[in-house]
């Protein structure tokens, strides 16, 4: 949780103040390093303190570097749901939390910066590399913000994948092998692979001669908690059960008993009772970010396919399928 707070943090400050970052292709050359005997200047007189915007003020400083309200406000809105839930949520303790662990990066970079290490050429690529993929984040959620579908869209989508967004009711009967992550009762045999498949296979045969499902299921089915409901598994939607199961849940015919399906917890005899499309309002948001991040994604691929980078050949090399280019003086000698 430290790990990904600190790596989120960092990108986030350079995201936030992108002018401060270096420009490797304008930078001038860095000044010679101080002697190793020299006496550093005290960390907060690095640079003066810029008039406090009263509209905006400082929420915390390190050194020579600060924060202001609106510049902490828009990174923390900017933290995943899950990082602010395991922070317990919106509270004045977890933005202190978080202010903590910003000033701990701020206080690296502080000293990094007394000892000149950021005037390396390393460092300076890695700053450089930072704000970039920064930016590449900012610009992402930005399209992410500004690609909103109309209602049209979402309800065109809604209408066109309502496949998608069913859900079904459906019951079984799980009869466990050896290995399957259903434990074994106490005085049950552990049926190997084989054992298994045929005593499904002749449970179906009582099934389809007409003996009561929910009668077998309680008494049958290895799964305890929906056997004892006569395997009744309630309604879910596709993604709530393991891919084998999900196929044969939305493909299965109404009240038909499936062949033996075989998962990591043994063989399933599924029968489903119905299948019903989820309301258009209950999907919404889920569709809506849907075509938002679909959007986005097209967009960031637009970019990359325009940017259309210039590769220096003679250092490079050339790109793959290119036609090597002949060198001048061959080419003179060639006329």
């Amino acid at each position: 949780m430290r790990v990904l707070l600190l790596s989120i943090m960092g990108a986030a400050l350079w995201a936030q103040a992108p002018a401060a970052a270096p420009k490797p292709a304008a930078a001038k050359p860095a000044a010679p390093p101080k002697p190793v005997a020299a006496k550093a200047a005290p960390v907060a007189a690095a640079q003066p303190a810029k008039p406090a915007d009263p509209a905006d003020p400082v929420v915390f400083s390190v050194g020579s570097k600060s924060l202001t309200r609106s510049q902490f406000e828009e990174f923390y809105k900017s933290l995943p749901a899950n990082v602010k839930a395991e922070l317990g949520g919106d509270t004045p303790e977890a933005r202190r939390k978080i202010a903590q662990q910003i000033a701990e990066v701020m206080s690296y970079g502080e000293e990094a910066r007394r000892l000149q290490l950021d005037q390396k050429t390393s460092a300076k690529m890695q700053l450089f590399l930072q704000e970039q993929n920064a930016l590449a984040a900012v610009l992402y959620n930005h399209l992410l913000e500004v690609n909103k579908p109309s209602e049209e869209a979402i309800k065109a989508w809604y209408e066109s994948h309502k496949g998608e967004y069913e859900n079904a009711k459906a019951r079984h009967i799980l009869v466990r092998f050896q290995g399957s992550q259903v434990p074994l009762r106490k005085d049950q045999k552990d049926l190997t692979d084989a054992e298994a498949l045929e005593k499904t296979k002749q449970l179906r045969e009582r099934l389809v001669k007409g003996e009561d499902f929910a009668t077998l299921a309680k008494a049958e089915s290895d799964d305890v908690g929906s056997g004892a409901q006569g395997g009744d598994l309630g309604s879910f939607a596709r993604g709530r059960m393991v891919p084998v199961f999900e196929q044969a849940a939305f493909t299965l015919p109404i009240n038909e008993i499936s062949q033996p399906v075989k998962s990591q917890f043994g063989y399933h005899l599924i029968q489903v009772q119905e299948r019903t499309a989820q309301p258009y309002e209950g999907v919404k948001a889920e569709i809506e970010k849907r075509l938002r991040t679909e959007g986005a994604r097209k967009a960031m691929e637009s970019v990359r396919a325009n940017a259309k980078p210039a590769l220096d050949t003679a250092y490079f090399g050339p790109a793959p399928g290119a036609t090597p280019a002949i060198p001048q003086a061959a080419a003179a000698a060639a006329k």
